[in-house]
């Protein structure tokens, strides 16, 4: 059974689309369901809720159903397979022309940390549905799995050297066990300029206070 994570996408089958139909949505968000489903397009897991044997997932709407975030419930049976966002080398040619070549160098450098970015937010799901997600000054946003702290400083100092006047760059680094946390916040945490980490997990979040010198456990 494909364990689930943050930021995984999922591929739903007919009769999942069919039963989720069938609730009790507004003309917008029936609209946007009605598209989603025709074209096969897939949904986001979801911070869990505790003791629930279903599956929560969301869908960000592009601008022509004004952005809504739908959230949605499904069974296991009704996902036909995970999958995830796109790599960053996937999505270059839609960024802003000024931070495509920040965007190909930041690719190299992770391959260089041993890791690879995956585009969520409003650039990933642009990607994967074709759709106008973007508006002017839309974040990049990244995550990047990490297995250690001493991957994470070299993924974050990659991070911290994309420059571009063309997008802001944010998101997280994912360590085992789904573990998120803000690359900013690592870093300063490290520096030593903050006293606590929030750590974001499928089932919630905690803030966690380990010292700065400590890898995370």
């Amino acid at each position: 059974m494909t364990p689930l994570h943050r930021h995984q996408i999922a591929w739903l089958s007919h009769a999942g689309w069919q039963r989720l139909l069938d609730g009790d949505w507004d003309d917008e968000a029936r609209a946007c369901l009605l598209h989603w489903a025709a074209q096969g397009l897939p949904v986001v897991v979801t911070r869990q809720p505790p003791g629930d044997d279903g599956i929560a997932l969301g869908l960000s709407a592009p601008t022509r159903w004004n952005r809504r975030r739908l959230a949605l419930r499904v069974t296991r049976a009704e996902v036909l397979y995970f999958d995830e966002f796109p790599r960053l080398e996937k999505i270059t040619a839609q960024l802003p022309a000024a931070a495509r070549m920040p965007a190909r160098q930041l690719a190299v450098a992770l391959q260089g940390c041993c890791a690879t970015a995956r585009v969520y937010g409003s650039h990933g799901w642009q990607h994967l549905s074709g759709l106008d997600h973007l508006r002017d000054g839309s974040d990049l946003d990244l995550w990047v799995a990490v297995n250690d702290a001493e991957q994470a400083d070299a993924v974050a100092a990659a991070l911290a050297a994309f420059s571009s006047t063309g997008c802001r760059l944010d998101g997280e680094l994912i360590f085992p066990g789904d573990r998120g946390i803000a690359w900013r916040e690592w870093q300063a945490w490290r520096a030593g300029r903050a006293q606590a980490l929030l750590v974001k997990r499928l089932h919630g979040a905690s803030l966690e206070t380990p010292e700065p010198s400590e890898a995370l456990a």
